[in-house]
């Protein structure tokens, strides 16, 4: 392997098995002790985290929690890529599998701009995800849909004055009425 190659080790911890939530040791692996509902739970967390990592091998020990960690993380972590695919092919009221909708998440959005346009800082400091920022930016420019493959780069600010969000908060109503209209609910 050339010098110049670049590798990268992920480790992780193995996801809550039944003997960690009851307090007890456990290093016979002729003893199975599975992942709790939360183990499973953290370990498709995980997945979610590796979903736009190509993981070339992924190696455990004999123990069934560390095997059942891997096969969870991935295989039910989607990739971004299987979304994409998914929301092409789905109106915003439908529930992205193991979700919500897009419908759904535009409501929660609204809400959570109509309690910050009631408090009454100077300036706040709001850390959200990719998808609201999307559509919370072109609901306050336009009032529409974001455009697809604008990007949006991590740890970047974009400054909005209170008429701005007020104007992204009715247009993100309006987006889901009209949704649901159009959807027939």
């Amino acid at each position: 392997m050339p010098a110049d190659v670049f590798r990268l080790f992920v480790f992780a911890r193995h996801a809550e098995s039944a003997a960690n939530a009851a307090n007890m040791l456990n290093s016979d692996p002729s003893e199975p002790v599975a992942l709790t509902a939360r183990g499973r739970m953290q370990a498709r967390a995980l997945g979610a985290q590796l979903a736009n990592l190509h993981i070339d091998r992924a190696v455990g020990t004999r123990l069934l929690r560390t095997q059942e960690t891997i096969d969870i993380a991935l295989t039910e972590g989607a990739r971004i890529d299987a979304y994409r695919c998914w929301r092409d092919h789905h109106t915003l009221g439908d529930r992205m599998p193991h979700g919500e909708s897009i419908d759904d998440a535009l409501r929660r959005y609204t809400g959570a701009l109509r309690r910050l346009l009631a408090r009454k800082e100077a300036v706040t400091l709001v850390v959200i995800h990719e998808l609201a920022l999307r559509y919370i930016t072109a609901a306050a420019r336009t009032g529409s849909s974001p455009l697809k493959g604008t990007a949006f780069p991590n740890a970047v600010p974009y400054l909005f004055d209170e008429p701005a969000v007020r104007h992204a908060a009715a247009s993100l109503t309006a987006l889901t009425w009209s949704a649901r209209s159009q959807s027939g609910h």
